[in-house]
């Protein structure tokens, strides 16, 4: 019997035919990079769990910001940890909190990078739940009232968009609302839509300072165990009005991203999250793995799931890489 026609490993032979064959790059244009700002002045902080991971202060963010956009970045995604916090998280909607006034200094300081802002109440409540209590568990729509002066806040501060995280019912149609009705037509909404109640979020709660102080965060984070709901979940913010959907973690739900992105003709997110990020770097520290080879292997999974953008810790390795020519 003849051998087969059919050689793939013709495509393999080396370097320069592997290079044209490929069939999913990772580019900067996919990569958006999280941070996190705190009160205070001249503060850089690691953050333990998350190494080469920083908190900033107000001041000291924008020089972290401009090294960012240098590198290619074009977006950043920001997260605030106040210096005091209340039952409902009023800092958010505050015109001294902690975002807007980070907002204006970026936006006044490096106006050529797109902001994103997280939406959600967790890092700004006394009880670290992501939204209003009332008799022990979060009010779906006391909160949406509050959504509804963040995100204006927001905009009013200079966000280019919106991210509301924190699962409510009918939050996209609350923000969508809130925004037309303050002249705030042009800014999108990126919506966590499938976000699960994951163990993977482990460091970013160190990070942002959002452990919930009793309980667990599972009657309004997903079930990780609920492929179908996720797709339905999507499915009402996009009708609500979402620009982008987001599915959260990426790497232990790559089938729902590729669910979503075959259900919808939206953008599709993927947050590479905090726990994903600091097992990969613990690897790599114990030399375990290659810890550059298994990030850009799991960040290509990722964007070949179906995710168009992908919020991701190894932004800033990414882009170096690639302006090396090493990928």
């Amino acid at each position: 019997m003849k051998f087969p026609l059919t050689r793939p490993r013709r495509l393999r032979s080396n370097d320069l035919i592997r290079s044209l064959v490929r069939e999913t790059r990772l580019t900067l244009d996919d990569l958006v990079y999280p941070m996190f700002v705190v009160d205070g002045s001249n503060t850089v902080e690691e953050v333990p769990s998350m190494p080469g991971v920083y908190r900033y202060s107000p001041d000291k963010i924008v020089d972290a910001i401009k090294e960012v956009r240098d590198s290619g970045i074009k977006a950043i995604i920001l997260f605030g940890i106040p210096a005091k916090k209340d039952s409902v998280g009023s800092d958010t909607w505050s015109d001294e909190g902690i975002i807007q006034r980070t907002l204006r200094r970026v936006k006044r300081e490096v106006p050529d990078i797109y902001v994103i802002t997280d939406v959600c109440f967790c890092e700004y409540t006394d009880h670290g739940h992501c939204g209003v209590l009332k008799d022990g568990t979060v009010d779906n729509d006391m909160t949406l009232e509050n959504l509804k002066k963040q995100v204006v806040s927001h905009a009013e501060n200079g966000a280019d968009m919106v991210a509301p995280s924190g699962m409510m019912d009918g939050m996209v149609k609350a923000i969508r609302e809130a925004l037309d009705s303050a002249g705030f037509k042009d800014v999108p909404i990126m919506a966590y839509s499938a976000k699960f109640a994951s163990a993977y979020y482990g460091p970013f709660r160190e990070a942002a300072e959002s452990a919930p102080a009793f309980g667990d965060r599972r009657s309004y984070q997903m079930d990780p165990a609920n492929y179908r709901e996720a797709i339905k979940e999507v499915l009402l913010d996009v009708e609500e009005g979402a620009d982008i959907v987001m599915v959260k973690p990426a790497l232990a739900y790559l089938d729902v991203i590729r669910g979503v992105k075959e259900a919808t003709l939206l953008p599709v997110a993927a947050y590479n999250v905090s726990g994903e990020y600091s097992i990969i770097k613990a690897g790599g520290k114990l030399g375990w793995i290659d810890e550059k080879k298994v990030m850009m292997e799991t960040l290509l999974s990722i964007k070949r799931a179906g995710a168009d953008i992908i919020l991701t810790y190894f932004a800033k390795e990414v882009a170096q890489l690639i302006n090396r020519g090493e990928i």
